[in-house]
């Protein structure tokens, strides 16, 4: 296949690159930059989708952040590349505190007692074990005459993955209004600056000519 990797990557560095990847996260903020810049759009729009990519990251949709992404930045009419581009606001260096201010603005929306449910349930990473356990034990009773059981997922749905979504909103919508405002007059500026670059370069080129073209005539 043409896009078939030459070299397979072991396991081990494939989790590796997703935490660390290669050449570092500075390097890859760098190219997401780079490539938001150089998108063929007005500003506003790519913003747009800026805003609609950050918004997704503090959703708890893990595995579905592009499709989120695309479909708000088409419904905001803004750019659905950068909406893409701006997913990588969510990362593993940022997930973490993601997770925790949309859990506890949940917890406080919701009128949650996040103490007394972690004593009556477990910890937070044991809700997590215990719903996968249940997905795990309900994928095999479907094939099998074992009972069916949802009452772990059930617990973790109420008090993990309900407050995470209602509590993401107000920090997604903040966070993405605030890389709106800040990219806006950047794209902008860098835009206006190439675009003067290009014309700088056209009118040396124009200029160019023009000498060849008088350099000939004198010749004949």
């Amino acid at each position: 296949m043409v896009f078939k990797r030459r070299d397979r990557r072991p396991i081990w560095k494939i989790v590796l690159e997703f935490f660390w990847p290669r050449g570092g996260w500075r390097r890859a903020a760098l190219y997401v930059k780079h490539r938001l810049r150089r998108l063929p759009d007005p500003p506003h729009r790519i913003a747009r989708g800026i805003f609609a990519g950050v918004l997704t990251t503090f959703t708890p949709f893990y595995g579905l952040h592009f499709v989120i992404a695309a479909t708000i930045a088409w419904i905001m009419r803004g750019n659905i590349i950068a909406a893409l581009l701006a997913t990588f606001f969510g990362n593993p260096l940022t997930y973490v505190p993601i997770g925790v201010v949309s859990l506890n603005t949940g917890y406080w929306l919701l009128g949650i007692n996040k103490r007394a449910h972690a004593e009556m349930h477990g910890s937070f990473g044991r809700m997590f074990v215990d719903a996968g356990a249940d997905l795990k034990h309900n994928f095999v009773a479907a094939f099998t005459d074992a009972n069916m059981d949802w009452s772990r997922l059930s617990v973790f749905y109420d008090e993990v993955f309900f407050p995470y979504l209602i509590g993401g909103i107000i920090p997604g919508i903040v966070a993405g209004a605030v890389c709106y405002y800040i990219s806006v007059p950047l794209i902008r500026a860098y835009q206006n600056r190439r675009k003067g670059a290009i014309k700088a370069k056209l009118a040396a080129l124009r200029k160019k000519r023009q000498a060849a073209a008088e350099d000939r005539a004198k010749g004949d």
